[in-house]
């Protein structure tokens, strides 16, 4: 039985009601009349999907009992409630339509303790991970996550979706830098763990129901993220490389340097750095760009001169075994930026195809190289012209695969394009999303690629704690009709 067999067709959205003048003058009542926006005030910028303000009505509480009001309101009256963050998800995990709200936690930006001596952060969930970041390197410290949206992605949406980013090969994703956590459930209760210490071994570890469900079984508002200390110094070298089991063995030999730690280690392949160098006029005398893979690293510890010298050597190393190596060191700040560019500006891709279809996958390190190969492969044979850019954090297997295409694609293509992207991915050990979540746009996809006990037990959950499907519906998992149900079971108005 596959997973699609196994689980319930993904039916059609039900058209929902209007929220009503009643509703929205209580939800003025609980989060003040300027913080409840609608119409024309409501008409902000949609982030990376441009339905996320689809319902037209924006909440924006600031307070988890403020969270906890709005819910249970929104439960009496039917109201499904789609919680947002930053608006940086790619995989329309917070568009909403009419009928529903919206409920932003931009006003809960506050980080209401920073310990350097416990090394952990008590942030409320609108506080972006640069401001997490600044404040904790005042300190030396760090929250031992780092992605190219920063500046926009709040910590609240990075645990709502488990992000990942370009340390998790070290420090693990974002389920490994959380503590505790505090969320608002379905019916307006409020759980609360908000622990601070790495052993807690107290019954069941209920927060890990939170992280990665994107706000489908409830709304986080408040998290204790675990710190790490800073390096003193870092530098960063780009090399180019002659195969993807040289890039890894330039990896393994990284992370066993004695003259620093490794960072990060970030894998383009020749389309996609061709043209992000190109789109920034990036250029170095004696670095060709016509190998097939390139790897950005970066290494921490006491002090610069010795890093730049570990490169130095960890290059002479490498080039014994594989004579086609180049590499360059960044010397100085603006230059370790200038490449740092070249990888994280994925917009290069959007601006010369616009709505490019991107695909989000994690490969066991042992199978990268012929995972990637039978790829090419396979979309060469749906299209010739198909020559996709990968580039993505090789150290832990997350591959970002975007189409050399102006999307959205027509949907047996679309269908083909996956069959070749998701095959045996699961039977290898992989997953087809590895840090951007499942949203609306893989529902499919997970069904597909599932296995079903999961799947079952997915939704045997969903139903427990959102029996109404009013968190965020229609997300990971396809609404499905309501039984009927008796006063005493889910939807009895005492729950809310």
């Amino acid at each position: 039985m596959t997973g699609s067999e196994a689980a319930p067709a993904n039916h059609e959205a039900p058209a929902l009601a209007e929220v009503s003048r009643d509703l929205i003058g209580s939800l003025c009542t609980i989060v003040g009349t300027s913080n409840v926006r609608t119409g024309a005030e409501a008409d902000v910028d949609p982030g990376q999907h441009p339905d996320n303000l689809g319902a037209g009505i924006i909440v924006s509480p600031g307070s988890t009992e403020e969270v906890a009001g709005v819910v249970q309101l929104c439960r009496r009256d039917g109201v499904p409630v789609v919680a947002h963050g930053g608006r940086t998800g790619l995989v329309g995990g917070g568009i909403s339509r009419p009928g529903e709200i919206v409920l932003s936690l931009a006003r809960m930006n506050r980080i209401e303790r920073l310990d350097p001596v416990e090394r952990t952060a008590v942030v409320q969930a609108g506080v972006s991970l640069e401001a997490l970041q600044v404040a904790a390197l005042e300190h030396r410290l760090e929250p031992g996550i780092d992605l190219a949206a920063r500046g926009s992605a709040t910590i609240g949406g990075m645990v709502s979706t488990n992000a990942g980013g370009v340390m998790a090969f070290r420090n693990g994703v974002m389920r490994h830098r959380v503590l505790g956590l505090e969320a608002v459930l379905a019916d307006g209760t409020v759980y609360s763990d908000m622990t601070r210490v790495v052993k807690n071994a107290a019954g069941y570890d209920l927060k890990h129901l939170f992280i990665g469900a994107e706000g489908t079984l409830g709304i986080v508002t408040r998290v204790v993220v675990k710190l790490d200390s800073t390096p003193r110094a870092t530098a960063t070298a780009l090399f180019g490389l002659p195969s993807v089991s040289a890039a890894l063995e330039l990896i393994r030999l990284a992370l066993d340097s004695e003259g620093g730690q490794l960072r990060a280690a970030e894998a383009m392949w020749r389309p996609y750095i061709g043209l992000a160098a190109s789109a920034h006029g990036w250029a170095e005398a004696d670095f060709d760009l016509d190998l097939p893979i390139y790897l950005l690293l970066a290494l921490g510890g006491a002090h610069e001169e010795i890093l730049r010298a570990e490169f130095e050597r960890l290059f002479v190393d490498l080039l014994e075994r594989h004579p086609e190596t180049i590499g360059i060191v960044a010397g100085s700040k603006r230059q370790e930026e200038v490449l740092w560019r070249l990888r994280e500006d994925t917009d290069v891709i959007y601006r010369a195809h616009e709505a490019a279809p991107s695909y989000d996958v994690s490969v066991p390190l042992s199978e990268i190289d012929g995972y990637v190969e039978r790829v090419l492969a396979g979309l060469s044979a749906i299209d010739d012209d198909l020559e996709p850019y990968v580039f993505g954090h090789l150290a832990d297997g997350n591959l970002h695969i975007v189409l050399n295409r102006q999307g959205p694609l027509p949907q047996p293509v679309a269908e083909a394009i996956e069959a070749v992207l998701y095959a045996d991915l699961a039977a290898l050990g992989g997953s087809f999303s590895a840090e951007h979540g499942v949203g609306s746009k893989r529902i499919q996809s997970l069904l597909a690629t599932a296995d079903p006990g999961k799947l079952n037990l997915m939704m045997r959950v969903k139903d427990a704690l959102d029996g109404l499907q009013l968190m965020n519906p229609g997300k990971v998992l396809p609404l499905a009709p309501l039984p009927a149900k008796d006063s005493n079971e889910r939807g009895n108005p005492s729950d809310a």
